[in-house]
């Protein structure tokens, strides 16, 4: 039997196929947001676990082939196309068929479905696939920065970004304007936030974003350090005697303190924001309450772990909440969800961790 297609020729999607894509194949690439995805409510999935799985499929193109960063360049810019405009079917077969090389098995079917993921943005209503392109395609220039300020991965270079502003304007382009899409996606699917300034909660939901990513990047830093990467503002290395270099050596803890510290304040102040949007979903709201609470305590506990760790540039400290942590967090926050008091108490608690710590 012939599978009925679109006039550009992609597939139609039927209801198990949409399921595979959105089940299968995205819990297979991220078991964590998978979690966040499937407590959303149920018209919200689509279009929210279409924008990651296509975001997570530009993110592998540009971490593959690290030898060759031009080809991941040229890939990553192939897929943005593909993703702003009409898409095109022997476009997506190339670059599929090029992005299978050294990838996992879960990467190689979120490969494999790269035609099916573009059907079903086709597929969605003009409001929610202007929504997704949009994303996709702010996160994809956080995406070029990356290979255009960093040297390819293994080649022993190592470079920073320049300042604040650049690390700042760098975390919207990777997380902040997912918060930003997620307000207008919600607003767009959920009566219960009728009432909500758009403008305003966009502002909180950027700040919301950028308080995870600040966490990734202050626990990354080893591992980034030692493939070429930092993002830790050159300028104000140097005005503490520092150089991106001087951040391989653990022995140089207590002068890199002086930038570090700063920047894990600037996290707790996004986080506060992160706190405020939270507590602005009505409490009937428990699914959309739930998916943002979760990334909003994982995020606060990584970064007391961190802040108490005083292995900030260890590369063999590893520093994660266990998933024993992560269950029994899932568990509490399910009486506690509909509570802004308890809430409140338990994010408290956690920002004081930190500010303990720092």
């Amino acid at each position: 039997m012939t599978r009925s297609t679109t006039p550009a020729g992609l597939p139609i999607m039927d209801a198990a196929s949409r399921n595979r894509l959105l089940k299968d194949v995205l819990k297979g690439v991220s078991r964590s947001f998978y979690l966040t995805l499937r407590v959303l409510p149920k018209n919200l999935r689509e279009p929210v676990g279409l924008a990651y799985l296509l975001a997570r499929t530009a993110d592998t193109i540009s971490d593959q082939r690290a030898e060759f960063s031009g080809a991941r360049l040229d890939d990553l810019l192939v897929f943005r196309g593909q993703v702003e405009g009409s898409a095109d079917l022997g476009v997506l077969r190339g670059l599929a068929a090029r992005s299978l090389e050294g990838a996992s098995p879960e990467e190689q079917a979120m490969f494999g479905s790269m035609v099916e993921s573009f059907s079903l943005l086709q597929a969605l209503d003009e409001a929610d696939r202007e929504q997704v392109r949009w994303v996709v395609t702010t996160l994809t220039l956080g995406m070029e920065m990356d290979l255009k300020v960093f040297p390819t991965g293994g080649s022993g270079g190592l470079a920073a970004l320049s300042s604040a502003a650049d690390l700042d304007h760098y975390t919207y382009l990777v997380a902040g304007c997912v918060g930003e899409f997620w307000t207008k996606i919600t607003t767009a699917h959920d009566s219960s936030l009728s009432k909500w300034d758009v403008g305003k909660m966009s502002e909180l939901g950027v700040r919301f974003g950028k308080a995870l990513q600040l966490t990734n990047i202050l626990r990354d830093i080893p591992g980034d350090l030692r493939n070429g990467r930092c993002y830790i503002p050159e300028d104000e290395l140097k005005a503490a005697g520092l150089t991106p270099a001087d951040l391989l050596d653990p022995a140089n803890e207590s002068r890199a303190r002086a930038v570090l510290v700063p920047w894990m304040q600037t996290a707790l102040g996004h986080f506060q924001a992160a706190e405020e949007y939270l507590l602005a979903v009505p409490r009937r709201s428990v699914r959309l309450r739930l998916a943002c609470l979760w990334p909003l305590l994982l995020g606060l506990a990584t970064l007391a772990r961190l802040a108490s760790s005083g292995s900030w540039l260890d590369p063999e400290s590893t520093v994660k909440v266990s998933r024993r942590w992560v269950y029994r967090m899932m568990l509490m926050s399910l009486p506690a969800v509909v509570s802004n008091s308890l809430l409140r108490r338990w994010i408290k608690n956690l920002r004081r961790q930190t500010e303990r710590s720092v």
